[in-house]
């Protein structure tokens, strides 16, 4: 479980990349499901662009625009 935002809603936790040198604890291969206060995502066999779909559809209704365009950005030429 994991709460979508911090600082009283201001941010959001889900966040489209990780700065360098960042220390990332638990692979995405090993993340089959996300729930948040907005729902359940299922990421198992999924590509990386259908999971990060799946991510932004579970964060917060405030930050989806923004997630969306850094996805778009990502995997569509």
């Amino acid at each position: 479980m994991l709460k979508s935002t911090a600082l009283d809603g201001k941010i959001s936790r889900i966040v489209p990349t990780f700065e360098p040198g960042t220390v990332v604890m638990i692979p995405m291969v090993y993340l089959d499901y996300l729930v948040t206060e907005h729902g359940i995502a299922n990421l198992d066999c999924k590509s990386r662009r259908e999971r990060a779909e799946a991510i932004i559809s579970v964060s917060h209704p405030d930050f989806r625009d923004e997630l969306t365009q850094a996805a778009k950005k990502m995997f569509y030429p």
